[in-house]
């Protein structure tokens, strides 16, 4: 697919624009258990960025990620109980099933063969029937796809559908209300939704605001992407964040990015295993490493957020024993 324009406007693409109005509606809807969220500041924590650091909190839920906000808006959206298929890292996945299993909708769910384990777990406790197939999340969204083909199932694509923008939106309308709009915001950049969503707001309600996005240097696609104006896929990826590991991009949130996004930095995985690091030293927050980006990427560059209020959304905090060992201890 390189070169390919981006249109927002692909084979079964988006039917509508992600839309504030919803954005708002979503809150009153979404489970509220996944909602309401809090934003923190940690003194020693500022001390070590150089930065006012607002942390927009995710994990304390119970998938420990935000999906949950985008799938359970996309179901109020689709309430029909037509089987479903998607394809995901694990916190999608986990986020619909919740959704799904609330609704009595089947899901099938796609991941990769060597996908996170407690994620998978987790996904299968919650009622979805998981299949691992490919070496990595765009092989089983191939699969994923393959299936709904098939049997006529419709497939669920983050990053895609304007309701899980809209759901994971409500972030950012969170976020301004608990503290005051930052100079810059830094979001996680994997298939786009949670950055679009949040960005829709920040763009009505903060203008002044800069919004950066963040992708791993082992999986930079979506950075490649949104900087060429078309669709770049890579042949593989290779990073510890999983989360937003994304090889082949989404049209549809890249045509969502344009008029939203200030700048797509990349940073490596030591970078990201220091940020891992040290908010659980000075928050004892634990962050699987897509949660740390932001935080990332303020250890990348420090000269370029010194002295500025700064907000960044620690997005998922699912990790093995065996990651918390090879990562924390």
């Amino acid at each position: 697919m390189d070169g390919k324009g981006i249109d927002g406007k692909g084979e079964g693409g988006q039917d509508e624009e992600i839309s504030l109005d919803r954005v708002i509606q979503a809150e009153a809807v979404i489970d509220p258990v996944f909602t309401g969220t809090p934003s923190l500041r940690f003194p020693s924590l500022d001390d070590a960025l150089h930065a006012a650091v607002t942390l927009k909190v995710e994990t304390l839920n119970p998938i420990r990620s935000f999906k949950g906000r985008g799938a359970s808006y996309y179901m109020h959206q689709h309430p029909a109980a037509h089987p479903l298929v998607v394809a995901t890292a694990g916190n999608f996945g986990q986020g619909l099933a919740y959704a799904a299993r609330q609704s009595g909708t089947p899901l099938t769910v796609f991941a990769a063969t060597n996908a996170n384990p407690l994620k998978i777990e987790r996904m299968r406790a919650l009622g979805a029937e998981v299949r691992l197939q490919g070496d990595d999340f765009d092989s089983a969204k191939a699969a994923a796809q393959a299936l709904a083909d098939d049997t006529g199932a419709h497939m669920v694509v983050d990053g895609k559908d304007a309701a899980i923008s809209e759901g994971a939106g409500t972030i950012g309308l969170e976020l301004l209300r608990e503290a005051p709009a930052p100079d810059t915001l830094i979001i996680p950049l994997g298939n786009g939704a949670m950055l679009n969503g949040i960005a829709t707001v920040i763009r009505a309600q903060a203008p002044s605001t800069q919004i950066i996005a963040v992708c791993a240097a082992g999986a930079p696609a979506m950075e490649r992407s949104w900087r060429s104006g078309s669709v770049i896929e890579t042949d593989h990826v290779e990073t510890i964040a999983d989360g937003i590991a994304v090889r082949v991009p989404v049209p549809e949130a890249l045509h969502a990015m344009r008029p939203r996004v200030d700048d797509v930095v990349l940073v490596d995985d030591e970078a990201i295993l220091h940020a891992m690091r040290l908010l659980l030293a000075h928050t004892g927050l634990l962050s699987e490493p897509a949660g740390a980006v932001g935080v990332a990427a303020l250890l990348a560059d420090p000269n370029r957020f010194a002295g500025q209020s700064v907000a960044t959304i620690l997005c998922g905090s699912n990790v093995t024993d065996e990651q918390f060992t090879a990562w924390y201890v």
